[in-house]
């Protein structure tokens, strides 16, 4: 067993929160992003990646951020142009973002340089080429992490401070309102079918439990996992939970 799956198979430190059954997965990534039994991931020196069974298969292109999700698989590289996995190869699209998630109902959504909040209804999300000009939509507000999901869309600002957008849909992706949502996350992933997870500056893990369709923003934080590395990303699918470490190390959990 793995110095790894040791740490994480201990009974847990605090009080609510659950033990992982972890391991270690081959190779290096700074960011991960999971849907629909897919996985993503680039590593520091913008090498992009998918995972086929167990083994990581690099893709051409270099990028900062990754995202699969029903909109398909987007990225954005290091000076901040964004990009539609097509056919095998990347397609620049127009638009400037930091980080992009599609893991929208068929639509996409991210954040600028600036903190700027933006999302592509489905309409244009699927229909992107070269030749046109994609109809962003500016939303309200200023964020450094958005992502989205079946019931809706959730970020981080600039002060770990959460929030939840109301009224998302495919065909009208701003949203109506917010609703802070009390905790502190300095990243956020929203699963596809609607699950929450997130990381806190100082490295934990938390899941939001009690979401439904009728109750978008669910009831609390759970602490999933409580061990003596620090975790910097995470992504949920299928039951798997997918961390990286402080060390850019790879752990694929069962939930």
């Amino acid at each position: 067993m793995m110095l790894w799956e040791f740490l994480l198979l201990l009974p847990p430190l605090l009080a609510g929160s659950s033990a992982l059954d972890c391991m270690e997965m081959p190779g290096s990534l700074k960011q991960i992003d999971a849907s629909n039994g897919q996985v993503f991931g680039v590593n520091t020196a913008g090498n992009v990646y998918t995972l086929y069974g167990d083994s990581w298969v690099q893709l051409p292109g270099s990028l900062k951020h990754v995202s699969v999700g029903p909109a398909g698989v987007w990225g954005v590289n290091k000076n901040n142009n964004i990009y539609k996995l097509v056919g095998g190869s990347w397609q620049q699209v127009t638009g400037l973002l930091k980080q992009i998630d599609a893991g929208g109902d068929v639509f996409v959504a991210g954040v600028s340089m600036n903190g700027g909040i933006y999302c592509l209804s489905r309409p244009a999300a699927v229909s992107v080429n070269n030749a046109s000009t994609l109809p962003w939509v500016n939303i309200a507000g200023s964020l450094k992490y958005y992502s989205c999901g079946l019931w809706g869309c959730w970020g981080v600002n600039s002060a770990d401070d959460i929030y939840f957008r109301f009224a998302v849909t495919p065909d009208s992706c701003a949203g109506s309102t917010w609703q802070n949502i009390p905790g502190k996350l300095s990243m956020i992933e929203v699963g596809t079918e609607g699950s929450v997870y997130g990381v806190n500056s100082a490295g934990q893990i938390y899941r939001r439990d009690g979401i439904t369709k009728s109750n978008p923003i669910g009831t609390t934080w759970t602490q999933v996992a409580s061990f003596l590395c620090k975790c910097k990303h995470v992504s949920y699918d299928l039951g798997l939970l997918w961390l990286i470490n402080d060390q850019e190390k790879i752990m694929k959990c069962r939930i």
